[in-house]
């Protein structure tokens, strides 16, 4: 491939990530060569994309401030190496080393900051850490010609905290262009036809509702849960249901590829959503699997944060519950399953939410928003 036009940077497996994939195809499509710097890809390979070329980087496992010192100087020491027009940092993580990379080469720096980092899970309790981040997230933040994020509550707490222009929201809306051919989770699972299929889909990890969820399946009747994924909480939740006598009610499918995952999704009957109230990351999150679901023409139920209210009161797309409360989820659930005249009334308003909450509306703002940038003189 010739000389890039943008250096896109992503902790974890590209592959793997439904929103660094979106953009990517988007920039594509508008003529761009990219080359991806995937760092913890699951080892080399492509993306199967038309001009753009895989780097994948391997740091060694662990957390923290020190595994970012690693993670930095892997990711600096190959992007300061491809002169590019644009250097697209996909995470915090990447950050000051593609800001290194633009400034060597002149480059635009775009930040597409999809979590409100300094005010994560990991950060409760630990000041220090919550000020390292702030500081390196300044540091680099302050110098993007472009920030992205992921819903209007994290966009405006980071004008106040950086004072910098208000970023660009670009929701986690799935691409539900391509036809698809429908995937059945009762066939891939093996479940009995008759009963309801609550959904949940991705990451099972810790304070998003999963040992709760499972828990309240033993006062749920007629239906059956369906994880959809991987994650670290995923042997002990299928502990959890075996010591509960109701591992015939909660099933485990192995996670499928961005591109065919709504096809599961839609022969779901409700999907879930329950991130806890633990940070303020969570309250001003919008989840990528509360816009999958919708896409999929499935209702939810979702936890009664107020940026997840504002999508599912306004279009009365399903219930919300309060976050950790038992009783709330199990109500929820109940009256999901066994009033399907109410679901046909939220499936009937979703389309109306895909007016604001579809790619085809996102891409266009992410390309025009791309097309400014590269107007500005360097």
């Amino acid at each position: 491939m010739d000389r890039p036009n943008v250096v896109f940077a992503i902790t974890g497996d590209v592959r793997r990530n439904s929103r660094a994939l979106r953009q990517i195809r988007a920039l594509v499509g508008l003529g761009f060569r990219i080359h991806v710097l995937s760092v913890g890809a699951a080892g080399p390979g492509s993306l199967e994309i038309p001009n753009t070329s895989l780097h994948a980087l391997s740091p060694p496992a662990g957390s923290g401030p020190r595994h970012f010192g690693q993670v930095h100087m892997l990711t600096r020491a190959a992007a300061v190496q491809v002169p590019a027009a644009i250097y697209h940092a996909s995470d915090l993580y990447v950050l000051p080393a593609l800001r290194m990379a633009a400034e060597r080469h002149h480059g635009r720096l775009v930040y597409d900051a999809r979590e409100l980092y300094p005010y994560v899970a990991a950060t409760i309790g630990r000041p220090w850490v919550r000020v390292f981040w702030r500081t390196i997230e300044r540091w680099g933040i302050k110098q993007a010609d472009l920030v992205l994020t992921v819903s209007e509550g994290i966009a405006e707490k980071l004008t106040d905290a950086y004072d910098i222009a208000r970023p660009t929201v670009l929701y986690n809306v799935p691409d539900d262009s391509a036809p698809s051919l429908r995937r059945s989770l009762r066939v891939a699972t093996g479940l009995p036809s008759g009963e309801a299929v609550i959904l949940h889909q991705g990451q099972m990890r810790p304070d998003r509702g999963c040992e709760l969820l499972v828990d309240a399946m033993r006062d749920v009747e007629g239906a059956i849960l369906v994880f959809l994924g991987d994650g670290p909480l995923k042997t002990r939740l299928q502990e959890q249901a075996a010591a509960s006598q109701i591992a015939g009610l909660v099933r485990f499918a192995d996670p499928v590829p961005p591109d065919e995952l709504l096809a599961y999704t839609a022969s779901a009957d409700v999907g879930v959503t329950l991130l806890e109230d633990t940070c303020l990351n969570h309250q001003l999150a919008l989840p990528n699997k509360l816009f999958e679901y919708l896409a999929a023409g499935v209702p939810v139920i979702a936890s009664d944060l107020p940026e997840i209210r504002g999508v599912v009161r306004f279009y009365d797309v399903g219930l919300l519950v309060h976050p950790g409360h038992r009783a709330d989820l199990v109500a929820a659930l109940t009256q999901a399953v066994l009033d399907k005249t109410l679901r046909e009334r939220w499936r009937r308003n979703i389309p109306r939410a895909l007016e604001t909450f579809s790619w085809a509306k996102a891409s266009e703002q992410f390309l025009q928003a791309y097309r400014n940038l590269l107007a500005q003189p360097p």
